[in-house]
């Protein structure tokens, strides 16, 4: 795995966009997650009761939480759900973790929110590559700087050269959350 801040000597790659939760697959963690405990929303509240998520990025419409907002904290396998779509096999590298939902339907990302979740400079991310058998094939670690879609997207054009990159999981490296998808463009 390599480390690096953004590489401003590259040309910016575009039309790497972050994908959410998708919607189907919402609708079942809305019920049972993915470790198979059943979901028990909330109400967010700013001071932290009974969870602290206010500022945390919800994985279904990719902004940050707010109070009052009914939320959940689920359990998430995305290689595994991937994996069923494709017929891939990621054996070991199948992980689950937890990410933060809306409770119920919320229309998913806004397009005017940009390419990538709100993130914050020295926010810390690595980010995985995948092959079509859902095995790990590399990563990078990514402090993020001022400028978060060059970074991004720099981190994804390196990511995306190797043709053997099925997809790419972006995760913080605090907790080990999955943040955000992104796939090949096409």
């Amino acid at each position: 795995m390599t480390t690096h801040t953004a590489d401003r000597t590259r040309p910016p790659t575009t039309g790497h966009t972050a994908r959410a939760i998708p919607e189907t697959a919402l609708e079942e963690l809305r019920v049972t997650d993915d470790a198979g405990r059943p979901t028990e929303p909330f109400t967010a509240r700013a001071d932290g009761v009974p969870q602290d998520c206010v500022g945390a990025l919800l994985r279904c419409c990719l902004r940050d939480a707010r109070a009052g907002e009914r939320v959940a904290l689920v359990s998430y396998a995305p290689l595994r759900r991937w994996a069923a779509g494709t017929g891939a096999e990621p054996g070991a590298y199948d992980e689950q973790g937890p990410v933060f939902v809306h409770a119920g339907a919320c229309g998913g990302p806004d397009g005017a929110a940009g390419r990538y979740p709100d993130l914050r400079a020295g926010a810390l991310r690595v980010l995985r590559r995948y092959n079509a058998q859902g095995q790990i094939i590399g990563g990078r670690y990514l402090e993020v700087p001022e400028d978060v879609e060059a970074a991004f997207d720099a981190a994804l054009g390196e990511a995306f050269a190797d043709p053997r990159t099925a997809l790419v999981h972006v995760r913080a490296v605090e907790y080990g959350c999955f943040q955000f998808e992104v796939r090949p463009e096409r």
